[in-house]
């Protein structure tokens, strides 16, 4: 069976409040002292690469970022036998022309997306069935 075969996912979404940025740091930097104790962020350490996810006004000049980023959590708690999550937030994101940058927490996944595309892919996602929560 197929994705396409399955019946498709109806998610409960919200879009966070605030503006976010994807940092670059060098491998083997620690968590900087500039990312904020509350609110949402993400520390991704990997070979080669530190990527942090917090919202911009907290990112200091001369850090490597791409500012301009909006969340899009979906309600959780998720659990992990679900299938095709991900990409039923993917695929017509992707067809719509919209980039994504995805984060996975133990609970629930959110996307992100560029300020600038946030209506487009509003309006992908409420045309393939998902619902927007007011928060």
């Amino acid at each position: 069976m197929t994705i396409e075969d399955s019946a498709p996912l109806a998610l409960s979404l919200t879009v966070l409040p605030g503006v976010f940025a994807i940092c670059h740091l060098p491998e083997g930097e620690g968590t900087p002292v500039w990312l904020p104790a509350a609110g949402f962020r993400a520390s991704i350490y990997s070979p080669g690469e530190l990527t942090i996810v917090c919202e911009q006004s907290y990112v200091p000049k001369g850090v490597k970022s791409e500012a301009g980023w909006r969340a899009i959590e979906v309600q959780g708690p998720l659990d992990f036998s679900l299938v095709g999550v991900l990409a039923s937030l993917a695929l017509p994101l992707a067809e719509a022309g919209v980039s994504i940058f995805a984060l996975s927490t133990y609970a629930t996944d959110y996307v992100l997306v560029q300020e600038n595309s946030l209506e487009k892919a509003l309006e992908a996602l409420r045309g393939v069935g998902h619902a927007f929560l007011i928060r």
